[in-house]
């Protein structure tokens, strides 16, 4: 089937079979290997991209629904070989470990603060509730998502 769709802003003209996932297409058919496929049934959210401005996970979309969609992959967070402010605060905050999660993490975090730039701490918990980290115990995530929407708001590079 042949698909339109957006891709980090960049408009997609691409023919795949209809029965591939999201994750196959980014990762095998257009190189964006920054999305890491976990459990492949939408538990662990290591998958996490942002479609039409809401987090899901990629291994859940099937080919079809991404017709005219928006994607947004965390190589779209990095401008001009700089880190994003959320990157940064990642590591700044010891987010970061194995590194598996972390571009859903990532991910699951833009949409929120995209879509509520102050969020509260028990916002911040729901909002990461699909994804699934083994290494941080979760306080390093949170504090970091805390950091970035404190400097978003008071405009601090």
């Amino acid at each position: 089937m042949e698909l339109n769709f957006t891709v980090n802003g960049e408009k997609v003209k691409i023919t795949v079979e209809s029965h591939l996932r999201l994750i196959d297409i980014l990762r095998d058919k257009l190189g964006l290997t920054g999305t890491k496929e976990g459990c492949g049934i939408g538990e662990c959210g290591a998958c996490t991209v942002i479609m039409n401005k809401q987090a899901v996970c990629s291994c859940l979309i099937i080919a079809p629904q991404l017709q005219n969609a928006e994607i947004e992959t965390v190589e779209n967070l990095e401008k001009n070989d700089l880190l994003s402010r959320l990157q940064q605060a990642f590591l700044d905050c010891g987010a970061i470990q194995c590194g598996f999660c972390t571009p859903g993490m990532l991910m699951s975090a833009k949409a929120l603060l995209d879509s509520n730039p102050c969020p509260t701490p028990e916002e911040i918990k729901e909002a990461l509730e699909g994804n699934l980290c083994r290494c941080t115990g979760y306080l390093p995530i949170i504090e970091a998502i805390k950091k970035t929407a404190e400097e978003t708001q008071t405009g601090k590079e």
